[in-house]
């Protein structure tokens, strides 16, 4: 996470992610008897009044209608009318085969709707949905939604209820065999960010969840489904919050809980993100021999003790949002052997100390395809051993989800590792709680697109959820820093008691301590 906008290096070069021209089929999905399952999957053809063929439309039939601008072919379905309305645009399918089927579909929505949703309904199974995330007009954002078919039959739905100008686009219509069970989680991982909470907790922090008195914090997330806790490791931090002994304790914790551990290794006494890579002090004359060994001996020592305690990292990060590198200078973006030979000695120290525990590498900026293929390939071509791609999404920073998606898609396939985004947030309110100035502000809010509410705050992280989960193999999203609330002496800097808390509206407590309903978002990926 970055404290602000910072300007990453320019990059040489600047590769652009581009959907293939797949043409327009007439039909798509599985066949049963030669049945096709989806006709008319991208509105290419329409009837005599102009609407799609092999469509039916219930509602306002005005508001449902071909027009250009199709993702991949010419054409697309949009709803939209000049007054309120709702309408749903169906096809019954038939002749299916019995098990679990996924409808997979490009859109597009404006936001803002009172229901915007794709279902699968009267398949035999219980009916299944996926609601619209809000992506502007720039982006497509791919969607799934599973169900199980027991009858050979099923209904597909596109449904919207908005007010006049509102609107939304469907493309791209296929069904395939399901890869995971009906009714599964979206996502295997719903993860909290929880680095700060033990600094919190011992200046008197307070959490409740959405009724009741106060309870342990953990026990709250767990509760609300959340089901991994990512934890930052500092080397020698001024406070003595998130240091060796501190991640110990926490991750007793977690795992007690039942919960999966996420190690993100910053390689510094402070914060450490695209702008700043500060080497610890210990480190900072260091030759770099002895600087990689250092960096080796203390992931091995950290990863070695929690595997000694019976708390084992499940991944580990090494390094915190490098796309400039880390441990300046002598693993900086334009010192690519240097860079390399330092991530190589930590993620070997991970799998020496711990050979279960998969290793992440971890860039900002989760829209920037250019930028992460550049960095990807040079630490490819150079041996880094790893086994996961995370990435950070902050709307308001990085762009939209539909760029998200498309960097996601490709880094998985041209890598052949799965991702995860391992950061993001959204402010729930613009109101200030301490003296220091909120990160998350209106200029903010007009970047991200969605109301600094509660409710805003949850609509992001349901999308950001539905986005993710459409990209094949993707393990999940953590939510940075959702116990962090403004607590006199837990601030952001750990040498100055006095600094406050920039993040309190971006928390998924609100001002006295109660669960916001965005918690139950986020843990409802898997729950």
């Amino acid at each position: 996470m970055r404290t602000r906008k910072t300007t990453l290096v320019a990059l040489a070069l600047a590769a652009a992610v581009v959907v293939p021209d797949l043409g327009r089929p007439a039909l798509a999905g599985p066949r049963a008897g030669g049945t096709p399952a989806v006709l008319n999957p991208g509105f290419e053809t329409t009837a005599p009044d102009g609407s799609p063929a092999g469509w039916s439309v219930r509602g306002q039939r005005s508001a449902s209608y071909v027009e250009p601008g199709g993702r991949t072919g010419a054409n697309r379905l949009t709803h939209r009318a000049d007054r309120p309305y709702r309408v749903e645009t169906y096809q019954r399918l038939t002749g299916l085969r019995r098990g679990d089927h996924t409808l997979r579909l490009s859109v597009r929505a404006s936001g803002g709707q009172r229901d915007a949703y794709v279902s699968l309904t009267g398949c035999g199974g219980r009916s299944q949905r996926v609601d619209l995330p809000r992506t502007g007009e720039q982006w497509w954002v791919e969607v799934t939604v599973t169900a199980r078919v027991s009858t050979g039959r099923c209904t597909v739905t596109l449904a919207s209820e908005g007010d006049a100008g509102q609107w939304a686009h469907f493309d791209d219509l296929t069904l395939s065999p399901a890869t995971r069970p009906a009714g599964a989680p979206a996502l295997r991982i719903a993860g909290a960010d929880v680095s700060h909470l033990t600094k919190n907790e011992h200046h008197g922090a307070v959490y409740r969840d959405r009724v009741g008195p106060p309870r342990d914090a953990l026990r709250i997330l767990r509760h609300n489904g959340v089901n991994y806790a990512r934890m930052k490791v500092w080397v020698d931090p001024a406070d003595g919050f998130s240091d060796r002994a501190d991640v110990l304790a926490k991750a007793r914790r977690a795992k007690a809980l039942g919960m999966g551990l996420l190690i993100d290794f910053h390689y510094s006494d402070t914060w450490a993100d695209p702008g700043k890579q500060f080497k610890p002090a210990a480190w900072a004359d260091l030759p770099f021999a002895q600087l990689r060994q250092a960096v080796y001996d203390h992931t091995h020592d950290v990863v070695a003790s929690l595997r000694r305690q019976g708390t084992p990292a499940d991944m580990v990060q090494v390094g915190n949002e490098i796309n400039g590198g880390l441990l300046w200078p002598d693993g900086r973006w334009d010192n690519w052997d240097g860079l390399a030979a330092l991530l190589t000695a930590a993620s070997t120290a991970v799998t020496d100390a711990s050979p279960h525990s998969r290793v992440a590498l971890h860039l900002a900026e989760g829209g920037d395809n250019g930028g992460h293929r550049w960095w990807f390939d040079n630490a490819v071509s150079r041996g880094v051993p790893f086994d996961l791609i995370a990435v950070s999404h902050y709307t308001y920073w990085h762009g939209p989800l539909g760029a998200l998606q498309a960097n996601l898609l490709d880094l998985t396939a041209r890598y052949g590792r799965p991702v995860m985004v391992v950061e993001t947030g959204y402010g729930f309110t613009l109101v200030e709680h301490d003296h220091e100035a909120n990160i998350f502000n209106a200029a903010l809010q007009q970047a991200g697109g969605y109301p600094a509410t509660p409710q805003g705050q949850a609509e992001a992280i349901r999308d950001m959820v539905t986005t993710v989960a459409a990209v094949p193999g993707a393990l999940g999203v953590f939510y940075w820093e959702p116990t962090w609330t403004a607590v006199d002496g837990a601030g952001w800097d750990p040498a100055d008691p006095t600094s406050g808390d920039g993040w309190e509206n971006q928390a998924l407590f609100d001002y006295s301590g109660r669960a916001l309903p965005g918690l139950r978002v986020l843990g409802g990926a898997t729950s």
